[in-house]
């Protein structure tokens, strides 16, 4: 499939610039950001364009608190099929539908962001609304937004069609699911000069590394879903609050 290959190379030439820190705590909820806020965070993906993948894929590595939650997390392996059906239905790299969804969601189902977005893919909605997706007696758009499937194909589509909008432009791809394509139309074709989104874009495109093929093949060979709690993480984004109230998350 040309499409999916021709962004995944894209994706992996991007250079990424944020490095990203983080820590489990007691209760098992993975905390991120792209930045140190405190002791308790340590690095965890290095950001300066050269990517340690060691850190993540080497056996001792793959051990760590951080790795286990985003490569062994029951959640994920519970949509993988899923997961994989809609990147071939819609030409999208897996790794990429499975960052955003850890950025987005930490693999839980019922997740409802301040804004209004639902689901693994924290859809809104109105997006929803503009695939199709209508309420009904029995279910409202938002109920529907729960179910795994349907969640998953309405987010792969919106990428799909981010990815016609911006060819070879992953990063606008990444930025335009965060903050709308008309921000990055706004901005001239560029990421929106929005702290948020520019932080989502760089922990994306680092989820993006640790999901690719070499690290996904290891992780999931090592998988064990009873030594993981289904827990959600915690994604803190520095400039959080400047964000748009149309932003969609």
């Amino acid at each position: 499939m040309k499409r999916l290959a021709i962004l995944a190379i894209a994706l992996l030439s991007a250079s990424a610039q944020a490095d990203i820190y983080g820590y489990v705590d007691a209760d098992g909820t993975a905390h991120f950001s792209t930045e140190r806020l405190d002791e308790r965070y340590q690095l965890y993906m290095r950001g300066d364009g050269a990517f340690d993948s060691t850190r993540i894929v080497a056996p001792e590595a793959a051990e760590t608190p951080l790795a286990r939650f985003l490569t062994r997390h029951p959640g994920l392996q519970k949509v993988e099929t899923l997961l994989q059906a809609a990147a071939k239905d819609f030409e999208l790299d897996p790794a990429l539908l499975k960052a955003v969804m850890a950025a987005e969601s930490g693999f839980n189902p019922n997740a409802v962001s301040p804004k209004g977005a639902v689901g693994l893919m924290q859809i809104m909605p109105a997006t929803a609304e503009r695939y199709g997706l209508q309420g009904d007696r029995k279910k409202s758009i938002e109920q529907k937004l729960t179910d795994p499937k349907t969640n998953i194909r309405l987010a792969a589509r919106y990428l799909r069609d981010l990815h016609r909008m911006f060819p070879a432009r992953p990063e606008l791809v990444i930025a335009s699911y965060n903050a709308g394509e008309g921000a990055v139309q706004k901005y001239r074709n560029a990421i929106p000069p929005y702290p948020e989104t520019r932080s989502y874009v760089q922990v994306v495109k680092q989820f993006y590394q640790l999901y690719k093929p070499a690290a996904q093949s290891l992780s999931v060979a090592a998988a064990d879903g009873n030594t993981v709690t289904a827990k959600r993480i915690h994604m803190t984004i520095p400039g959080r609050r400047s964000m748009p109230a149309t932003t969609l998350e």
